[in-house]
């Protein structure tokens, strides 16, 4: 391939010799260019005549077929349990041959190959029509929910490759949390690897959904042995799958009561918090459960018990004192809503792996001052203000649609509130509600459908932070709008017990703070005490108390606040004077805080956070 740099032409020829050579070279370029491209189209005609005259042999193949002419075998299909085979279809041996190395061995080195009619057994008689009908006509295949087992089974027995590929593909698409484990059965049973990781991958991301459906009770104990054991499950914790085991037990107890021990020690009770794991261990069945139960239970009680090197120490030597694995999709911040200075619809999306920002699609009505939760792939906005009124509507959004639609309403109108979810319930906790600030809260479970009243705080909090610790909700500060003080109090909500106890007190009161969770601790960040607003942040362990914890760069107040592999970020809020469209993140392992590269295009205040997978 030459090129030919017209300012080298230029200037060769004002050297005297250059302007012929490179008329002679431009002369035999296009000469060699139409060689090329002659060359090319017949190639190409070559290859479409081929195609044709392939497509044409098949289809007289067919067509003899179709008529029985020149066919020299009958193939009868015998169904597992049927007493007679099928009628039959006819074929060529040597077109079975050339498509399958289990026909070409049988009409070549057994007694099949003078027989005029051979009994497959273990296939259905469609099943073996339509395989028979691809060989010929690849185009006829159609495999619908109801056949496609029956063609997998057998295609995989008379080693059709195309069917068996066609038939896994349509699987691995109609993959759900009511089948997947189901299909990952199917898959190992006729040895189709690929499909087998699909599936393997569908339950890793959809635990909690895979967990809660029907056919998850009727697994066998050596597959939930091994679901268990996975490294790789998505589960905020362990606690949904001890309560999944549980419940599998209780579906046939008589049964796989004996069975619990075995199964017990791929659950990884050490990471349970230690409240839960202590009130599981007095209830039935594990109160009354064998000695090894007993074993396992007190190995994770010595593990909450040992200093913190040592359980570093535990987890490197034991697998139930190691955190899962589970496989991580691109994730996303998506923040929902807020006040700009009116209430927006407005969602954007930070790719976290590349902080990059992008637009989500936007709420299906104006929103701020509302709290947000993800649950089951979904995440929820709940409540707040839409620049007229305080609601009670919730807006649910489909990562994998990016599409919003409505949700269950909560039973009270509630903006400022606070929101978070344990497990698969989603907490609304105080507010304002257009009149007065709140006391009461409520929970939902998705799969319920209705949120239903719950133990009320002792004191009414709008403004208020809400987060999760060690499986309890914590309420911190807000406003109390019967004394009209911003609070430093703080209150703790026990699921359990459906009641609230006090917590330590802030040094500082703060209302409109941004709460969240890292590193085992709890963050109330800025928020503000009357028109001071603040930059100062504290941190509570519930064996130690509050403490001081560094300052953010800028003073904000009703700033949202999420987690991300142990780090904080702190989005928007205000600053007593302008909304903020900057992030700041908190790393606990360094103890700093560092200002996110890039910022929102929005500033806004009492906006909703959250971190979402955006893969499958």
């Amino acid at each position: 391939m030459f090129s030919i740099d017209r300012g080298s032409v230029e200037n060769s020829a004002a050297e005297g010799d250059g302007d012929h050579w490179g008329y002679r070279m431009m002369e035999r370029c296009p000469s060699q260019s139409s060689l090329d491209e002659s060359s090319q189209r017949r190639e190409a005609g070559e290859r479409e005549a081929g195609s044709q005259h392939a497509a044409q042999l098949l289809s007289a193949l067919a067509a003899l077929r179709q008529n029985a002419l020149l066919c020299d075998v009958r193939l009868q299909a015998q169904a597992e349990g049927a007493t007679e085979p099928g009628e039959g279809t006819w074929a060529h041996r040597a077109v079975l041959a050339a498509s399958s190395p289990y026909f070409r061995a049988m009409f070549t080195q057994f007694t099949e190959r003078t027989r005029p009619t051979v009994t497959i057994q273990n296939v259905e008689p469609e099943a073996l029509e339509a395989i028979i009908e691809y060989v010929y006509e690849p185009e006829s295949l159609a495999i619908t929910e109801d056949n496609v087992q029956a063609l997998l089974s057998g295609a995989s027995l008379v080693q059709v490759g195309g069917v068996r590929a066609a038939c896994c593909a349509f699987l691995a698409t109609a993959l759900s949390p009511d089948n997947a484990l189901g299909i990952r059965a199917f898959a190992e049973m006729h040895a189709c690897a690929a499909l087998a990781a699909a599936a393997d991958d569908f339950v890793h991301k959809h635990t909690l959904d895979v967990l809660q459906a029907e056919e998850f009770l009727a697994l066998e104990p050596a597959p939930l042995a091994r679901l268990l054991a996975s490294d790789h499950l998505s589960v905020p914790g362990e606690e949904p799958l001890l309560d999944a085991l549980l419940r599998w037990l209780r579906h046939d107890p008589d049964a796989r009561r004996e069975r619990l021990a075995d199964l017990l020690e791929h659950v990884r009770l050490p990471l349970l918090p230690r409240d839960v794991l202590v009130a599981r261990a007095a209830a039935e069945p594990l109160a009354s459960a064998p000695l090894r139960v007993k074993d396992l239970l007190i190995e994770a009680l010595s593990f909450h018990l040992s200093r913190p090197e040592r359980r570093a120490a535990a987890a490197a030597e034991c697998a139930r004192a190691r955190p899962r694995r589970p496989p991580r999709s691109p994730r996303a911040l998506l923040v929902v809503g807020g006040q700009a200075p009116k209430a927006v619809r407005e969602v954007e999306a930070l790719e976290l792996d590349t902080g990059r920002w992008g637009a989500a699609a936007h709420l299906p009505t104006r929103r701020c001052r509302a709290g947000l939760a993800v649950v089951g792939g979904r995440l929820y906005a709940v409540g707040g203000f839409n620049g007229t009124l305080r609601v009670r509507s919730v807006d649910v959004y489909d990562v994998a649609t990016d599409s919003w639609s409505a949700g269950p309403p909560l039973t009270a109108r509630r903006s400022t509130l606070g929101v978070a979810a344990i497990g698969q319930v989603i907490y609304a906790v105080g507010g304002f509600d257009g009149a007065a600030g709140l006391s009461s809260a409520e929970a939902l479970d998705p799969r319920e459908g209705a949120w239903r009243p719950i133990a009320g705080m002792s004191t009414r909090r709008s403004s208020v932070g809400v987060a999760v610790l060690e499986g309890k909700l914590y309420a911190v500060g807000g406003y109390d709008g019967t004394s009209r003080l911003c609070l430093s109090s703080v209150e703790r909500y026990d699921p359990a017990t459906d009641a609230w106890e006090p917590a330590e007190e802030m040094s500082a009161r703060r209302s409109g703070a941004g709460v969240g969770v890292a590193g085992g601790a709890l963050y109330a960040v800025g928020g503000h005490d009357g028109p001071a607003v603040r930059r100062s942040v504290e941190r509570y362990r519930p064996a130690e108390g509050w403490s001081p914890a560094p300052p953010m760069a800028h003073a904000r107040r009703n700033a949202a606040v999420a987690e991300h592999r142990g780090r904080l970020y702190v989005v928007g809020g205000d600053d007593g004077a302008a909304n903020l469209n900057t992030v700041e993140v908190f790393d606990p392992a360094t103890e700093q805080w560092s200002m996110l590269g890039s910022a929102m295009t929005l500033g806004r205040s009492y906006a909703g956070v959250a971190v979402v997978e955006r893969g499958p």
